[in-house]
């Protein structure tokens, strides 16, 4: 039996607050609470209403937060009572967000839910450096995969044999930390180092940037123009149109006039 209020899994995009879809913008304004990640733009955050109750659980190195338990609980706390709470996630919230742990506490709760999908930032990153993650005759797949690694495991759970001879494009969330590891992973086990790869740094926001390279080296190139998260690794066929010296030079220019206002 549901009791309580809403709650709204809301998409906020990739960091450009003009790209929140029209639902999920209207929901962040009817909301009574608002829970929110790190990245949320600020932009997006000030569409709430007077008064609502905007609460920061976001998750950074080196400082303190909240565990997941707690947003479970919290989320569970400001549903009942019948208020509408919109839990904002980066991104869309069915990718890589810990989705399907805060619906199973609220579901147990007995409260009513609902899930506003939001442009990943696969999708906007390919967007933004002038590719397609999929190609008529080269790509006809697209894999996502996470290059954190979470709790105390030594090595990513991934399938790399599998990885390594999938014939589309592959896009590695959370990269920096292990980019070499996951770089050389795949090209021990047979995927080509001179396939043209790209990392993609704070993607849609102020100080984004294209590094381009080959899967081979994409990780020196990386280190050497030291890249920080959040970031993205591309790499696949399809990704050759934006790997290309004067394609990225026209897309760094591009944002560098737009950062600039």
């Amino acid at each position: 039996m549901k009791r309580g209020g809403l709650v709204s899994f809301v998409g906020a995009g990739p960091g450009d607050p003009e790209l929140i879809t029209l639902k999920g913008l209207r929901r962040l304004r009817e909301a009574d609470v608002v829970i929110h990640d790190r990245l949320i733009p600020g932009e997006v955050l000030e569409q709430t209403r007077p008064r609502v109750e905007v609460i920061d659980v976001g998750k950074a190195p080196g400082r303190p937060c909240l565990g997941q338990g707690e947003i479970n609980r919290l989320l569970v706390d400001r549903g009942a009572g019948r208020r509408h709470v919109v839990r904002l996630k980066g991104g869309d919230p069915t990718i890589f967000g810990r989705l399907a742990e805060e619906i199973e506490a609220v579901r147990t709760a007995g409260l009513a839910f609902e899930v506003v999908p939001g442009i990943t930032s696969a999708t906007a990153a390919a967007a933004r450096a002038g590719i397609s993650l999929t190609e008529r005759g080269s790509s006809s797949t697209v894999v996502f995969a996470t290059g954190a690694v979470h709790g105390n495991r030594k090595a990513l759970a991934l399938d790399w044999d599998l990885l390594a001879h999938t014939g589309g494009t592959l896009v590695f969330y959370m990269p920096v930390g292990r980019l070499e590891s996951v770089t050389a992973s795949l090209t021990s086990l047979g995927r080509d180092p001179r396939e043209p790869a790209i990392l993609i740094e704070r993607v849609g926001v102020v100080g984004e940037r294209v590094i381009a390279g080959r899967l081979g080296d994409i990780s020196e190139r990386g280190r050497a123009a030291g890249v920080a998260a959040p970031a993205l690794l591309i790499t696949g066929p399809t990704v050759a149109a934006a790997s290309e010296p004067a394609t990225v030079r026209r897309v760094a220019s591009h944002l560098a006039g737009v950062s600039d206002g």
